[in-house]
């Protein structure tokens, strides 16, 4: 592991994001717990460093403060020459640019604005900002995602809801993986996309052998106390998995390409796991035995993200200090508390390292340059080994809107430039991303000799489904016998929602002729439940039809009959005409028994 940089250069580093020229934004929480008591948090001092590699040795030489007094910035994302930047407790997105070259934003604008203040700790809030493979760009915990169209970011609901917590990345085919610290969930709504529905299950990684942790020093300040520790002092289990990568680059062994790899703060390790997929069904699976890829001895180890450089490497974010918990767990008399102040470690803050991790024999790959430079050079670099390179020229041609690499595009995708699957299909999602898609495109994906390009070419002719186009959705229909189930998987989730007749026989011929498959039933569940959640609510969604209809009946009989006194909220009327019915922990909206509600009324 070598040090990129390190204090006073940076300080608390969160996360980062590179431009098209391998410039590093950082973004740094520097009011984050500075004391047990969390004082000061909320105080608008945190900035947005901009680091240079100026002579190429993988070291940062140059540094400016990009962005001053923000209030925790957690999301950051690079789009041309501006950066992308949301902070705790808001919705809204602001675009900063440098107009003059002096390393310093002096342009800020809207680019997403709800003018709301987003409820909830400081950890519980969203992160992310993925550009993903299918030219939308994706967050945690909110159940939204975007479009940046015309420099700004156009919304569109995920109506079963979003996921995970700190942490969100894809891999070479557009899966997303989140997780779930607060949760103890080391992996979590890799199964389908959220567009689709929820879909987990129990079984995608094992509670005995990827749950446990293994840190090389103890760890006695954990939230939760002596049940989350061995006799040693160690952590036992995930307690808070975050920072997630699937590792991309081309400049470390290539046995590491496409694994998983989380952090785990409190054991001071980063989890390396296999992502296995058996008959569709994603699985996660350490790579060792009862030891991880990365365990720290220095107690101030505290990873919180990870990257694939435009090098080709793993970059790591380590905060590097004392407490990695907000003041909300650390108060006086919890257990916590009582660890923080026993080894004096709540002073520890103000540091911040930022490694990359190199392997002998490899060195690192040349600098990109895909700022300020024709549409047409960027093409070759959707072939580019490096995943980092494919998803910035990918980016990077859908921003600039160049309608005049289409032609070389379609010669690309529709592999008439010998380019291996992976570039084909970057341009084939370049060409989506440009509005660029025709059915004799997609009729050449589905064609493709690799499962992953006739998956993608069903995802992208669902505009031609939704159109009840029955020319395309019968071209579907000959991939029900398809060898792999990914792609019979994507037949479920395209079709599924369909009223079109045809449609609905294609998705019943694949699941009757894979009777015993659960990720084909299972694929199919989520979208009748997120088609549920679109017309009757994310919350009410989640009831049986039966369920939903006393529901309905019992919100009638109190319209009708209680709400006069009572409110139509609950809350009671300012007359007083009567006791208010909803207390902070339960509402109408709850998954109460439609017999509570009979008996309300």
């Amino acid at each position: 592991m070598e040090l990129v940089a390190s204090e006073p250069m940076i300080t608390e580093p969160v996360a980062i994001a590179w431009d098209g020229n391998a410039r590093m934004y950082v973004a740094q929480m520097e009011t984050y717990t500075q004391d047990a008591d969390g004082t000061g948090t909320k105080d608008k001092k945190s900035r947005v460093m901009l680091l240079e590699d100026t002579n190429n040795d993988g070291k940062m030489d140059k540094s400016t403060v990009f962005i001053k007094d923000l209030m925790l910035p957690r999301m950051i994302l690079c789009v041309n020459h501006e950066l992308l930047v949301n902070e705790t407790d808001t919705y809204d997105i602001f675009s900063y640019k440098d107009t003059n070259g002096d390393g310093v934003a002096d342009e800020r604008k809207p680019v997403y604005v709800l003018g709301k203040v987003a409820p909830g700790n400081l950890e519980h809030q969203r992160s992310g900002l993925d550009w993903n493979l299918d030219n939308y760009i994706y967050q945690t915990v909110d159940p939204i995602r975007f479009r940046y169209v015309g420099g700004v970011l156009k919304p569109d609901s995920l109506h079963s809801g979003s996921n995970g917590q700190w942490g969100l990345t894809h891999d070479n085919y557009g899966r997303l993986f989140y997780s779930r610290g607060g949760g103890e969930n080391a992996g979590s709504g890799f199964q389908i996309n959220p567009k689709y529905g929820a879909l987990e299950f129990a079984d995608a990684y094992s509670e005995e052998t990827f749950s446990p942790v293994w840190s090389r020093i103890s760890n006695p300040e954990v939230q939760g106390g002596p049940p989350r520790l061995r006799p040693d002092s160690t952590l036992n289990h995930f307690t808070s998995g975050n920072g997630q990568s699937i590792f991309r680059g081309d400049r470390l062994p290539a046995d590491l390409v496409g694994d998983y790899l989380i952090n785990e703060p409190v054991a001071r390790i980063i989890r390396r796991a296999k992502v296995v997929n058996r008959e569709g069904k994603t699985y996660l699976e350490n790579v060792y035995d009862h030891k991880e890829f990365i365990a720290s001895t220095d107690f101030f180890f505290r990873p919180v993200n990870t990257y694939t450089g435009p090098d080709g490497l793993l970059y790591i974010i380590d905060m590097n200090r004392g407490i990695i918990q907000e003041s909300n767990w650390t108060k006086k008399g919890t257990f916590l508390r009582g660890k923080i102040d026993q080894f004096d470690i709540a002073k520890v803050n103000q540091r911040g390292r930022i490694w990359r991790l190199v392997h002998d024999g490899y060195k690192a790959g040349p600098k990109p340059k895909m700022l300020d430079v024709p549409a047409g050079s960027l093409v070759n670099y959707l072939d580019h080994l490096n995943g980092w390179w494919r998803d910035n020229a990918q980016k990077q041609l859908v921003i600039l809107g160049d309608k005049s690499v289409v032609p070389v595009l379609k010669q690309m995708a529709t592999g008439q430039k010998g380019a291996a699957v992976l570039g084909r299909l970057h341009a084939l999602w370049t060409l989506e991303g440009l509005d660029e898609i025709n059915k004799d495109i997609l009729y050449s994906a589905l064609n493709d000799t690799d499962p992953q390009m006739r998956r993608a070419g069903i995802w992208i002719g669902e505009r031609y489904v939704k159109q009840d186009d029955s020319e395309f959705i019968a071209r579907l229909g000959k991939l029900v016998d398809d060898a792999n189930f990914d792609v019979k998987t994507q037949l479920i989730l395209s079709l599924g929602a369909s009223k079109n007749v045809l449609a609905k026989q294609i998705v019943q011929d694949v699941l009757a002729k894979n009777p015993t498959n659960q990720m084909l039933a299972r694929a199919k569940t989520s979208i009748d439940k997120n088609e549920d959640a679109k017309v009757y609510g994310m919350k009410l969604g989640g009831f049986t039809p039966a369920e939903r209809k006393l529901i309905v009946s019992g919100g009638e009989i109190y319209k009708g009959m209680c709400s006069p006194c009572h409110g139509g909220d609950g809350n009671g009327l300012p007359t007083n005409a009567a006791p208010a019915l909803r207390v902070p922990s339960m509402s109408i909206t709850t998954r109460s028994t439609p017999s509570e509600f009979y008996c309300m009324a």
